[in-house]
């Protein structure tokens, strides 16, 4: 099993930066893609950012040149730098990674979620 431990939301303003941070532990093999999806009340869960193994980097239409995601390999560690927060960035914030825990076996794991709220 793969564990992922998420910190960092909280209540900011409009305009105001927010990073948030996920660790990956456990079962580690190897990790092919970590990033970041949020859900907002009453919509379904959305991408927002990922990060992969190969440098490979996705970001929503929505955040693209305010938020930039950061990996460290290394440390299993995935951050999520948000500049710029609008009030409808406001939603829960829920880490994920594609891992493997074997060679041959992998699955999607998903963190507790972190809320981040913008007041306008």
């Amino acid at each position: 099993q793969v564990q992922l431990v998420e910190s960092g939301g909280g209540l900011v303003q409009a305009g105001d930066s927010l990073s948030l941070s996920c660790t990956a532990s456990g079962s580690i093999f190897r990790i092919v893609a970590m990033g970041w999806y949020r859900q907002a009340p009453g919509k379904e869960r959305e991408l927002v950012a990922t990060a992969n193994s190969g440098g490979g980097i996705n970001y929503a239409d929505s955040v693209k040149g305010r938020f930039t995601i950061s990996r460290d390999n290394a440390m299993n560690t995935v951050v999520l730098h948000m500049n710029s927060l609008k009030p409808e960035d406001t939603a829960v914030y829920y880490c994920h990674t594609y891992a493997y825990t074997d060679p041959f076996k992998w699955d999607v794991y998903w963190g507790q979620g972190t809320q981040v709220t913008v007041s306008s």
